[in-house]
């Protein structure tokens, strides 16, 4: 199981939302780069990174705290989530040193570009799923559709996306613990590689992803309250 520690990126800084609300923002740095650096000095193999206001605007908006995550965090992998709808933007984002990008809001309402970024882009493109109940949410948490989270991911899996970050809204930021039943039949009813987003508190909540099957687990705010000790999680998984 891989730990990725996150970097959400708001008006440049290094923040957290709680449950995804724009009006309860905490801001943790305002040298995102500097966080990178220190997640790697902690032995970080791969770093989450959520552009929000990308999120919330359909656009990449923190290219300069993006370009400077990716150097600052040198040979460790970046992927970034929040905003990539268009191919233009799939490949702006990637040359700003970005190794992976997540779709999110895209992959529902525009499902044939999901498609036709797995074929050109192969595993460099992975699929954002942010669920309430079961259902999809989309435009950074403001709405939700009428999908269920199982039938896009096997709608992804389709389509040749192997890897699935799975996010349930309702834990995150909450601390309260992960949705283990939403990855666990996440798993199950898809083949896919999932890796679990939201609610991680403590060590325990690794070790109960774990038992689940998940390939990876992004911790936040965890991290950035000392909840979690970065440096121990990452020398144990």
């Amino acid at each position: 199981m891989i730990i990725y520690p996150a970097i959400d990126l708001k008006d440049g800084k290094c923040v957290r939302l709680r449950q995804g609300d724009f009006g309860k923002v905490t801001v943790y740095s305002e040298n995102p780069g500097d966080m990178a650096k220190e997640f790697v000095k902690k032995g970080a193999k791969f770093i989450h990174m959520v552009d929000l206001d990308g999120a919330k605007d359909g656009k990449t908006t923190n290219a300069d705290a993006i370009k400077s995550i990716c150097e600052a965090a040198g040979d460790v992998p970046v992927q970034l989530g929040g905003g990539i709808r268009t191919m233009e933007n799939v490949e702006y984002v990637l040359s700003l040193g970005v190794s992976r990008v997540i779709l999110g809001t895209a992959a529902v309402k525009n499902p044939d570009f999901a498609k036709e970024a797995a074929e050109k882009f192969g595993d460099r493109v992975v699929v954002g799923i942010d669920a309430k109940d079961g259902m999809v949410a989309v435009e950074g948490w403001v709405e939700v559709s009428n999908v269920s989270a199982i039938d896009l991911a096997l709608k992804m899996k389709n389509y040749g996306i192997k890897t699935v970050i799975y996010t349930d809204i309702a834990t995150d930021g909450m601390l309260k613990g992960p949705n283990l039943e939403a990855m666990k039949e996440m798993l199950e009813k898809t083949g896919m590689d999932v890796i679990a987003s939201g609610g991680v508190s403590e060590e325990k909540d690794l070790e109960n992803l774990e038992k689940c099957g998940v390939s990876g687990a992004i911790v936040g705010k965890a991290i950035y309250d000392g909840r979690v000790d970065l440096e121990k999680v990452l020398k144990r998984w």
